[in-house]
């Protein structure tokens, strides 16, 4: 489904990704493991199209998105790619219905068809109690969820979680780590999560362990 090929990145002296290959199935579940600086956020946010590396491509199923003009990139990310971060960046001003519906909105729905799609997403997720709520008043693991709804709201091929994780108590990194395996049995999505929590590594599909900018060894089961 993605192919990744030689890709490297610098800021500056240093050099963040040097010369990185990987293919991502569809339907997998891929953690991206390793040190602190190792190049994992760099390599996820080059993936999702959120930065540019300095040299190789990146295809999703045989297009190369990094040829696309801006605007264009933007759309594609937008109908094909959902992020979920550490923290959970809704917006406080909005409620749980409306921080779910935006993106669906941004790309061209109707706010009718957009409210829908994120009623039956909240529903899905065990937050329909919760649906008018801002997310000052909802708890970390509600706001985690609703986060995850934001990002399949658009339906897209590919969810990339950056430590969605890592902010919540082991009660709710659990329940979270459950629901991407159901979401990838219900829905058919494809998540690249990079972490830290060793559980949730050793229970995805492939382990791609980074160090100093490179791809040190691939583990798992496919």
């Amino acid at each position: 489904m993605i192919k990744v090929r030689d890709i490297s990145k610098s800021y500056d002296n240093l050099k963040v990704l040097d010369g990185i290959n990987l293919d991502i199935n569809r339907g997998e579940v891929v953690s991206i493991v390793g040190p602190s600086g190792a190049g994992k956020t760099t390599l996820l946010q080059i993936i999702g199209t959120l930065d540019r590396p300095d040299s190789g491509t990146v295809t999703y199923e045989g297009e190369d998105v990094l040829s696309m003009k801006d605007r264009s990139l933007a759309r594609f990310r937008n109908s094909n790619i959902g992020f979920v971060f550490q923290f959970h960046h809704l917006l406080p001003e909005f409620t749980m219905l409306e921080n779910v519906a935006l993106p669906a909105m941004i790309g061209g729905k109707k706010r009718d068809e957009a409210f829908a799609m994120a009623r039956k997403l909240i529903d899905y997720l065990g937050l329909a109690d919760r649906r008018s709520h801002k997310p000052g008043e909802l708890s970390g693991g509600e706001r985690q969820r609703a986060a995850v709804a934001r990002a399949l709201v658009n339906n897209p091929r590919v969810v990339l979680a950056d430590e969605p994780s890592g902010s919540l108590d082991s009660h709710n990194r659990h329940e979270l780590h459950r629901l991407f395996f159901d979401l990838r049995r219900d829905m058919g999505q494809t998540f690249v999560i990079v972490t830290h929590d060793e559980s949730l590594a050793e229970e995805c599909d492939r382990v791609i362990h980074m160090r100093d900018g490179r791809i040190t060894d691939i583990t798992g089961r496919r």
